[in-house]
């Protein structure tokens, strides 16, 4: 039985270059049963995303090396390597 629970977790990829939002969101998620990846930049983002295939992204605008809008569009083109995942945009700017 716990193998197929195993089986069946989600994994979310937060991407976000501040760790204590990384932490927090990590701490939450996996209490609720996700398994969760982690990434701190753009570049970083999209190869863990191609390579790792989860089932959700949590993906911060601002973020160094490549913003998330870049990675957004990074991740939809339309090739044979193009995500479905669903992708939340996050943001700490106040406007």
């Amino acid at each position: 039985m716990e193998e197929n629970l195993e089986r069946d977790q989600k994994t979310i990829l937060i991407v976000d270059d501040e760790q204590p939002i990384i932490d927090i969101l990590v701490y939450n998620l996996e209490k609720e049963g996700y398994n969760v990846i982690e990434a701190n930049d753009g570049i970083t983002a999209v190869d863990v995303a191609l390579e790792k295939r989860p089932d959700l992204i949590l993906l911060d605008i601002m973020l160094p090396k490549k913003t998330g809008i870049d990675v957004l569009r990074g991740l939809r083109l339309p090739d044979s390597n193009a995500l479905r995942t669903p992708i939340i945009l996050l943001t700490n700017l106040g406007q």
